[in-house]
């Protein structure tokens, strides 16, 4: 393989969806959307968060988020609480019922994680790591910069 550059980005990206895939698979005996276990894991990690903030994270339309919010909630796992100086926003919390569920969704993600990585050693599955690691801080590093006139025309 001369240049294998131009493939990288197709291969995390078909990495990536994959990933999901199986991991839906698997999730999906325990009755959740990819959307649904999307937004319980990131609330998970960022509780008393407000929906518009939520849905930047999760990069959909705060419309879309309130009707999983809604689902999740009558399901008993999410609750929303007002802010306390601002009546117009609300705070999300997950209930005492949501953490039984996301052990479970941790359990599918190491399980899932086990099989992408099934045949890479452990010094592989470090520099995997790093490498992805590096390339993600060199993206962000270069979102920071405006697009030179001459490569936004070149596409």
């Amino acid at each position: 393989m001369s240049n294998p550059s131009p493939l990288v980005g197709f291969l995390i990206h078909d990495v990536a969806r994959l990933m999901r895939k199986r991991f839906e698979q698997r999730a999906a005996s325990l009755g959740f959307t990819r959307s649904q276990w999307q937004v319980l894991v990131h609330l998970a990690k960022n509780e008393g968060i407000h929906q518009a903030g939520l849905a930047e994270i999760l990069e959909v339309e705060p419309i879309s988020l309130l009707r999983i919010l809604d689902k999740l909630e009558a399901r008993g796992l999410v609750e929303r609480r007002q802010h306390p100086t601002d009546r117009r926003i609300w705070l999300l919390y997950l209930t005492a019922s949501a953490h039984p569920s996301l052990a479970l969704l941790r359990v599918i993600g190491e399980v899932t994680r086990a099989e992408a990585l099934a045949h890479l050693s452990e010094p592989e599955r470090d520099g995997l790591v790093q490498n992805l690691t590096a390339m993600k801080a060199n993206l962000i590093e270069a979102c920071s910069l405006p697009v030179v006139d001459e490569e936004a025309s070149h596409g």
